[in-house]
């Protein structure tokens, strides 16, 4: 996953003028939008404690197969980020007092395909020991 300060992600947005995306209101299904031509979509928590940016991501990288990158923006926390990779998030924009570093160390240490599966999902029902041989 690749992670983004905030203030680089403010920086890079304006500067970028070619890359073609979307930010998709956290309300909004996205099962409506037509991906042809888009690159990035950018899913906005307006707080830490509102999850339906997970549900759009579940949707658009699972069930729509969209291989584009699936950002996620505003209150994002260092605690939240196993589980975005899990629900289909590829990039994600810290919140400006989270620290770029700690995020780093936080996802190294569930490398790979392990990240949150220490629990079963809807994709993957058994949890990751059950899997072990």
């Amino acid at each position: 996953m690749k992670l983004i300060a905030a203030s680089a992600h403010s920086a890079w947005a304006t500067g970028q003028k070619d890359l073609n995306h979307v930010l998709l209101p956290n309300d909004a299904d996205p099962r409506g939008l037509d991906l042809s031509g888009i690159e990035r979509i950018d899913l906005h928590f307006p707080k830490f404690t509102d999850g339906r940016a997970f549900s759009q991501a579940f949707l658009l990288s699972r069930r729509l197969a969209f291989k584009g990158e699936i950002r996620a923006t505003g209150d994002v926390l260092v605690d939240q980020l196993a589980q975005m990779k899990r629900s289909g998030f590829t990039a994600a924009v810290l919140r400006a007092d989270q620290d770029l570093s700690l995020a780093r160390r936080a996802l190294a240490r569930y490398p790979g395909n392990v990240v949150g599966k220490y629990q079963g999902d809807a994709v993957a029902p058994a949890p990751h020991f059950a899997s072990a041989p």
